[in-house]
């Protein structure tokens, strides 16, 4: 496919991420698809033959952004509080966004029945274990880190995130919560706090 093919499917991805975010996977159809991108059915079945095609990609797309994040600032000599800050402060912007999560979808696409889709989830979460593990293992060398049990602190960090990404995507969570997991993030990690 061409660049305008590629320039298509980046759209398509683009819109669909809104329609997933707000409906979940389940309820979004390749209708509306169709209609969020302006393309006919034909148009959109050149590039993808189903909303799971669609979303595959999607969340793909996603993890790829973020599998190496903190692999390169670490190479560059990042302070590993910096890193930490940065990651946090992006957590807790998007947490607080309730329309933009994902959180229902991937619940819904990577739910019971689909033993595929769940190693692919799987795999996912590896990931971002392994990178979490990295930071946290180079913030404690350098000194910067208290010396946590890592997957302890990876389980608090990711599960706290996804918790509230999923319970504010299903009910209103009070707009504090972010800043108080990450407050409680800093304490448990910083020797000296943020400060």
């Amino acid at each position: 496919m061409g660049k305008k093919g590629d320039r298509t499917k980046q759209i398509i991805k683009a819109r669909a991420l809104g329609l997933f975010a707000r409906k979940g996977f389940k309820d979004v159809t390749m209708k509306d698809v169709c209609e969020a991108t302006g393309l006919s059915r034909g148009g959109l079945y050149l590039h993808y033959g189903s909303t799971g095609e669609i979303f595959t990609e999607i969340v793909d797309d996603l993890m790829n952004a973020q599998r190496d994040e903190f692999g390169d600032k670490i190479a560059r000599g990042m302070s590993a509080k910096e890193i930490l800050l940065q990651v946090l402060e992006r957590y807790k912007n998007e947490m607080a966004d309730t329309q933009g999560s994902l959180s229902v979808a991937i619940y819904e696409f990577f739910g019971a029945g689909n033993a595929g889709r769940n190693n692919a989830l799987l795999r996912q979460y590896r990931k971002s274990r392994e990178m979490w593990r990295q930071l946290l293992e180079y913030g404690i060398r350098r000194g910067e880190f208290r010396p946590v049990a890592i997957d302890a602190a990876f389980d608090l960090i990711v599960f706290s995130y996804q918790g509230v990404r999923m319970y504010g995507a299903l009910m209103d969570v009070d707009e504090r919560t972010p800043g108080h997991i990450v407050s409680l993030i800093e304490t448990l990690l910083l020797p000296g706090g943020k400060e």
